[in-house]
């Protein structure tokens, strides 16, 4: 095996995986797609599996820009489900800082924290 049939091996093996990931790509953006009907998406598959370059250039054509805009939605949506969860259970300070300094008073009153503990908390929540 010389150095070029090497070369051309990794030319080709890449081409592959691009191809792979272009149709894996594809199928899940048809199957995502809520506006599509299911004979549609059969209709699809089918060409895909039977006539798979053509098809691929074809939808990529046909329905690329929607491709990017329900992916770009998807992500957006999973970013905004993760900042919710992540403001939920770092506890977001959704508590004004004078109801906070009145709740460590009551800790306060009630022996639970030290007057030095009631500084720290008053000081941090003026911060």
């Amino acid at each position: 095996m010389s150095f070029w049939d090497i070369v051309w091996f990794i030319i080709i093996f890449f081409a592959f995986a691009s191809y792979l990931l272009v149709l894996f790509s594809i199928v899940a953006d048809l199957f995502r797609d809520p506006e599509v009907s299911g004979g549609m998406k059969a209709v699809w598959v089918v060409c895909l599996i039977f006539f798979s370059f053509i098809t691929a250039i074809v939808y990529l054509i046909v329905r690329g820009r929607g491709m990017n805009e329900r992916s770009a939605k998807k992500y957006a949506e999973a970013r905004q489900a993760q900042d919710e969860y992540v403001r939920d259970v770092a506890g977001g300070s959704t508590i004004s800082a004078p109801e906070q300094i009145a709740k460590a008073k009551e800790l306060l009153d009630a022996g639970t924290i030290t007057s030095d503990e009631f500084t720290a908390l008053k000081a941090k929540a003026l911060a």
